[in-house]
């Protein structure tokens, strides 16, 4: 189709549709041959289909474009959230099923009037950072093949970053929202937990799991933010935190350590950070250091505790009756969860509340910012040491749940050329504002 944008938009795409420069369907006929022509990419585990999307399509003419804030706007779903009618994986064939509805979120935008075009591809069942514990094909990043896509919401941030959707849903847990929207050059926003409703989302730790958007426009994350956010009924993890504004943050604050850069372009990340801290002395005229100490001993929880007991409670009878079915690094990491007992538990509990005490005096009003990663990896590098390598692209992410926090990944100038580089600001629950107003600022 002549005229639409490699890069998708919300405001873009209606812009067109009033204009009458484009219609749905038209997007949608492009956005399935752009699939077609990049299904060695490992993208999608259901690609684009005009047979799926008809029904979506068809129902746009019984709303009015101008009431309706997301009228035929295409998104992708990452396959571990529910689309009625087509089947959820989670990223293992024999784990499929037929949802009988769409998850929360899901229907939520579909009543705004986006279009779903697909489900896209993850690591398995969310265990992973990477992009390649995958049955359905390591996911490629968007601007150099060789290299990971980051995940697990791989497939959602390579959609969107090659024009294959406006936005897409994805979920994060451990940095599942952030990693890939960094790798790709795009936003990632990771909501406070509880503010989008959980229910149809196969859960990976449901106590901290949440739904996540990859978009190219903060604008267009807070767009879908508003459009989903809200209590849902029986979902006992739902919250009612208020739709978040613009405010400036009372201090931004950078890690008093010095991050640590790992991976072939580890100079080059470390570079394009001096550069964004630089960039963050002129824009932000109030700048304090913080020691991320802390931040690092409630990570060190995630995998290195007993939480992970948690995906272990919700698959071990899967795992177990259907030998063979689940990756291997997958397994090993599922199984490791069987090692914790309660007592184990319950002190690490006690840890991470003790931690979150001291940040909630330390953040108050402040935005905290950290690389979102300290470097990548080639794909064949991550065959080769699959554990290593996925839990250096944690490092400055894993701890943003447990501890509560509301995130935004942000891109920053570029460590290379098709290398992207990005930023994420942290604040706590219910504090999206800030971080609003601190991504405004080193935007303008």
């Amino acid at each position: 189709m002549n005229g639409l944008s490699e890069k998708l938009t919300i405001n873009g795409l209606r812009e067109q549709y009033l204009k009458k420069t484009a219609d749905p369907e038209q997007v949608v006929t492009e956005i399935i041959e752009r699939a077609k022509a990049t299904a060695g990419m490992n993208i999608w585990i259901v690609p684009p289909d005009m047979d799926l999307i008809r029904p979506y399509l068809e129902r746009l003419a019984a709303l009015d474009i101008k009431n309706t804030p997301l009228w035929g706007i295409p998104f992708a779903i990452k396959d571990n959230i529910d689309l009625e009618g087509i089947k959820t994986t989670a990223g293992c064939p024999d784990y499929t099923y037929l949802p009988s509805k769409s998850a929360a979120v899901v229907k939520r935008l579909i009543d705004a009037g986006a279009i779903p075009v697909g489900k896209t591809n993850l690591d398995q069942f969310a265990t992973g950072l990477v992009g390649t514990r995958s049955p359905f094909g390591e996911t490629h990043n968007a601007l150099k093949e060789e290299l990971i896509s980051g995940g697990s919401s791989a497939g959602s941030a390579v959609a969107v970053a090659k024009g294959q959707a406006a936005f897409a849903l994805g979920t994060d847990t451990a940095g599942s929202g952030r990693v890939p929207a960094a790798l790709n050059g795009i936003y990632g926003w990771k909501p406070s937990c509880g503010a989008w409703p959980l229910s149809g989302v196969v859960p990976a730790c449901a106590s901290i799991d949440c739904v996540t958007v990859f978009s190219h426009l903060l604008a267009d994350c807070l767009a879908v933010d508003q459009a989903v956010r809200g209590q849902e009924p029986g979902d006992p993890w739902s919250k009612d935190y208020p739709v978040p504004s613009v405010r400036k943050p009372a201090y931004i604050y950078l890690p008093e350590e010095e991050p640590q850069f790992y991976g072939p372009f580890a100079k080059e990340y470390e570079q394009a950070w001096h550069k964004a801290v630089a960039r963050m002395n002129h824009v932000f005229p109030e700048i304090k250091r913080m020691s991320t100490a802390l931040f690092a001993k409630a990570a060190a929880i995630l995998y290195g505790g007993p939480w992970i007991a948690e995906r272990w409670a919700d698959l071990h009878l899967f795992v177990e009756t259907h030998p063979g079915s689940v990756l291997p690094v997958t397994e090993k990491i599922l199984r490791s969860g069987a090692d914790y007992d309660a007592a184990s538990l319950f002190q690490a509990i006690h840890e991470l509340q003790s931690i979150k005490a001291e940040i909630r005096n330390l953040l108050k009003e402040g935005v905290l910012v950290m690389p979102t990663c300290g470097g990548t990896w080639t794909r064949e590098q991550v065959r080769q040491d699959p554990i290593r390598t996925n839990s250096d692209m944690g490092r400055y992410t894993n701890h943003c749940n447990l501890l509560d926090l509301c995130a935004a990944a942000v891109p920053a100038e570029d460590a290379a050329d098709k290398l992207p580089f990005g930023i994420t600001f942290f604040a706590q629950a219910k504090n999206e504002d800030l971080i609003c107003g601190a991504s405004e600022l080193l935007i303008k």
